[in-house]
């Protein structure tokens, strides 16, 4: 999906500032969404945690966009044409409904619910996303994982996966990256990540063993969930430092809760992001920038769309300042 706000906030990505393991700081830190609309009158908005000024990275896990559930025949349901990415994964994952996707390295595949996409944007390339005509509700996430500097430029991949259920305790865990609960994914990612959806039935509580060195997100999409003890609202994240090796979920509802939770080992360097660009330098977003304007090799071309591609906002008029977590209090 493509970041289509007017004015993109530009911003300069690094690790955690402060100590998450003082005995002063919060265990879990509650991230708000905001909403930003995608496209004209009529068109779906998204809840986005990520990035904000609270925080900009989890892992590697820098861009998360919560949408739905959507009526399409209110909205018209989305409809993002050609646009481009460079140093990037992007992680497409829906509960409901059916995204046509389409790029430039020849891929035309459906995203649906449980199943995962993921494409590679290293040093570029374009891609479209249309919800299907058979799509009535249009419900999910999309998430952005920022590559490390030694693969900023990879080439151009798509993969695709299916997990399996797992259950455990009154909670189905569906693994799209990395391991959790005995389940392994396949996909190929370029830092080590975790990425599940987890359902939790009424009253449901369950501790999962998880890797220490990751730092965690966990967004809930419907019900209210604990997490590690504190109680997160639909839409919310709830940021957990590194350092925990179990990761305890309650449901204390009478309904189910659905929920995503993201994990990474913390990405110890600076990062660059504008629209849909990751880089290390404000010249890297510039170039990307011109290079996609000028229509250049850089970023292919996607067969297929039946329209005009997304053209680039203008670029802030400065140099893009960095901007990173705020200090743990």
């Amino acid at each position: 999906m493509s970041n289509v706000e007017t004015e993109p906030v530009e911003m300069r990505c690094g690790e955690l500032v402060g100590d998450p393991q003082s005995p002063e700081a919060p265990r879990v830190e509650v991230l708000s969404p905001r909403e930003v609309p995608l496209g004209g009158p009529r068109a779906m908005s998204v809840r986005r945690t990520l990035p904000q000024r609270a925080r900009t990275l989890i892992g590697a896990w820098c861009f998360a966009d919560h949408y739905g559930p959507d009526d399409v025949s209110r909205t018209g349901g989305m409809e993002v044409p050609p646009h481009p990415h460079t140093g990037l994964q992007t992680v497409s994952w829906l509960f409901s409904g059916e995204v046509e996707h389409r790029d430039s390295l020849g891929s035309h595949a459906f995203i649906r619910p449980g199943e995962l996409n993921l494409m590679t944007g290293g040093y570029g390339i374009a891609h479209s996303e249309v919800s299907t005509p058979r799509t009535e509700v249009l419900h999910g996430v999309q998430l952005w994982v920022a590559l490390p500097a030694e693969h900023r430029d990879a080439g151009r991949d798509f993969q695709h996966h299916v997990p399996e259920p797992v259950r455990i305790d009154g909670a189905e865990i569906r693994v799209f990256l990395g391991a959790l609960a005995g389940d392994v994914s396949p996909v190929r990612t370029f830092t080590r990540l975790l990425g599940a959806e987890i359902t939790l039935e009424p009253g449901a509580a369950v501790t999962l063993a998880v890797d220490s060195t990751f730092e965690h997100g966990l967004l809930v999409d419907i019900g209210h969930v604990r997490v590690a003890g504190t109680l997160l609202r639909p839409a919310e994240l709830g940021y957990v430092p590194a350092g925990l090796s179990a990761l305890s979920l309650a449901n204390p509802s009478d309904g189910p809760a659905r929920t995503i939770l993201l994990g990474g080992a913390p990405l110890e360097e600076e990062i660059v992001m504008w629209w849909n660009f990751i880089g290390r330098t404000h010249a890297d977003i510039v170039q990307a920038r011109a290079d996609w304007e000028a229509a250049t090799d850089r970023f292919g071309a996607v067969e297929g769309y039946p329209g005009d591609r997304l053209p680039a906002p203008a670029l802030p008029n400065a140099t893009i300042l960095p901007r990173g977590n705020r200090p743990r209090s």
